[in-house]
C-alpha cells in the first residue's frame, strides 16, 4: 500500500500538466561519457529535480545513433534531447511533456546550451499529430501507470518512418521486462543495448 501511494504521488507531482509544488531552480553539471560537460537548470516539480538520474545518464550515454528528426518524448526539462543534439549537431531535434513547468525549462535549457528545438507541451503524441520521427527516445514514466507507457509505445509506431528507432530506458526488474515485453509485440523486434546496474537500454525498429 504504501509503495502504492509513493507512486500515486510521483504521478500527481511529475506527471502533470501543472504541478502544485512551490517553484525552486536547482543548477546542474552532467558529464558525459567522452568527457564533455553539459549544465542545466533543473524546477521542482519536474522529474528528476537536482540531478540527471541514473537511467536518463545510461540512455543518454548509451542510445543508438540518431539522425534526422528525432522525438524526445516526456522530455522533462530537456537534458536527452539537448545532448543528443549537441552531440550530433545534424538532427532536427522536438521535444515535448505534458508538464508546463518541464517545458518551460527544456526551452530555457535548450536557449542556454545555443540549440534550435520544437518543443511543445501535451499529454504524449497529442502535439506530435501528423508528424513521424526518425528516431523516438524517452526515460518512460513508468510510475504513471501502464496504460500511459503502453500508449507511448503503441503510439510510437504510427509515429515512426519506415527503419525509424523507439529507444526507451528502464529499471528491468521494476517495470522494464514489462515494456520490453510489449516493445516486441508492437514492433515485432526488440533488444538490449545496454545493460548496467539493473537498468536497461532497449530498442526496436519500425521494419518495413
Amino acid at each position: 500500500m504504501e509503495n502504492e501511494e509513493k507512486a500515486t504521488s510521483e504521478f500527481q507531482h511529475y506527471y502533470s500538466e501543472n504541478p502544485r509544488s512551490t517553484l525552486k531552480v536547482k543548477e546542474i553539471q552532467f558529464t558525459l561519457k567522452n568527457g564533455h560537460i553539459y549544465k542545466f537548470k533543473t524546477p521542482s516539480g519536474v522529474y528528476s529535480f537536482g540531478n540527471v538520474d541514473k537511467a536518463t545518464a545510461i540512455l543518454i550515454n548509451h542510445c543508438f545513433q540518431v539522425d534526422g528528426k528525432v522525438l524526445d518524448i516526456g522530455c522533462g526539462y530537456g537534458a536527452i534531447g539537448i545532448i543528443l543534439k549537441k552531440e550530433n549537431p545534424s538532427i532536427d531535434l522536438f521535444m515535448s511533456d505534458i508538464n508546463k513547468r518541464a517545458v518551460e525549462f527544456a526551452k530555457i535549457n535548450a536557449k542556454d546550451s545555443n540549440i534550435e528545438a520544437d518543443i511543445r507541451q501535451g499529454n504524449l503524441y497529442e502535439p506530435w499529430e501528423g508528424e513521424v520521427f526518425d528516431a523516438i527516445v524517452s526515460n518512460p514514466p513508468i510510475v504513471a501507470g501502464k496504460e500511459v507507457w503502453m500508449k507511448l509505445v503503441t503510439s510510437a509506431f504510427d509515429h515512426l518512418k519506415v527503419n525509424g528507432t523507439l529507444q526507451l530506458v528502464a529499471y528491468h526488474n521494476k517495470g522494464g521486462e514489462r515494456i520490453k515485453k510489449y516493445m516486441a509485440e508492437v514492433f515485432g523486434n526488440v533488444q538490449d543495448i545496454w545493460k548496467e546496474g539493473g537498468i536497461r537500454v532497449y530498442i526496436s525498429i519500425k521494419n518495413g
